[in-house]
């Protein structure tokens, strides 16, 4: 795509199967970095928690709060412990890249924001809805802040494209809204995400600036020595160059 080499993948499979709970985050980031994947754009369909928000409308948030419950959100454990910083979750210069696109693209991409990680596969209820609103939240879906957490284990820069395709049940208007209309909405913002990668694609730096790329330096709390072949053996490709003459 635009002369560069990119990874495509449908998170809930052909033919949307498989419920977000269900997913193998950890698989599918695992597979991007064996693919040699630097950046993720991750573009996902939400629901708008602030009327400013509108359908149509892409939101590029910057801050994830999590509301799951049955889900495994890293790569550790098994005779490893590790502790990235995760308190600024996106990547900010494929954020700035993303916004640029959107620009480029012509589409509303507002920049920053908090995306409400909820369990699903049921939508909110009104009273959910309400106070996430009073806390601040922005969007809501039901996938994104594992991928974010283990994207930044491996390393790997992320940023999540979030499409709103409706007001969550909060707003007054929300039942009067049309299986039509939301399958319209839905294929406009599959265009415009297309248009928007495209142009992220063509944008991206060559090189990394960011710390996502060393986001392990100063994780790894246990000794090397300590760390099961087992375990060692199933992160390689992850942990290899921190292990790297330090298993003595």
């Amino acid at each position: 795509l635009e002369g560069r080499k990119v990874a495509f993948l449908a998170r809930h499979g052909r033919g949307h199967r498989i419920l977000p709970t269900e997913l193998n985050f950890r698989a599918n980031i695992y597979g991007f970095k064996q693919l040699g994947v630097e950046r993720i754009v991750s573009v996902s369909a939400v629901g708008s928690l602030k009327e400013e928000h509108k359908p149509l409308e892409f939101v590029i948030p910057d801050q994830f709060f999590d509301r799951t419950r049955h889900r495994i959100d890293t790569f550790f454990g098994d005779g490893i412990v590790a502790h990235i910083a995760f308190a600024d979750p996106i990547c900010p210069e494929l954020a700035r890249v993303v916004g640029t696109a959107c620009q480029k693209a012509e589409v509303v991409g507002k920049r920053g924001g908090t995306y409400l990680c909820m369990e699903g596969p049921q939508f909110s209820t009104k009273a959910e809805s309400n106070v996430y609103r009073t806390w601040g939240m922005d969007v809501i879906g039901m996938t994104n802040l594992q991928e974010a957490k283990l994207a930044r284990e491996a390393e790997i820069c992320y940023v999540t494209v979030a499409m709103v395709t409706d007001y969550d049940c909060w707003h007054p208007h929300h039942d009067s809204v049309t299986v039509d209309q939301i399958v319209a909405v839905l294929l406009k913002n599959a265009e415009n995400a297309c248009k928007v990668v495209r142009e992220t694609v063509a944008a991206m730096p060559k090189g990394r600036s960011c710390k996502c790329a060393t986001a392990l330096a100063h994780a790894i709390l246990t000794e090397r020595d300590k760390i099961p072949a087992a375990t060692r053996q199933k992160l390689k490709l992850i942990l290899e160059k921190y292990l790297e003459d330090k298993t003595a």
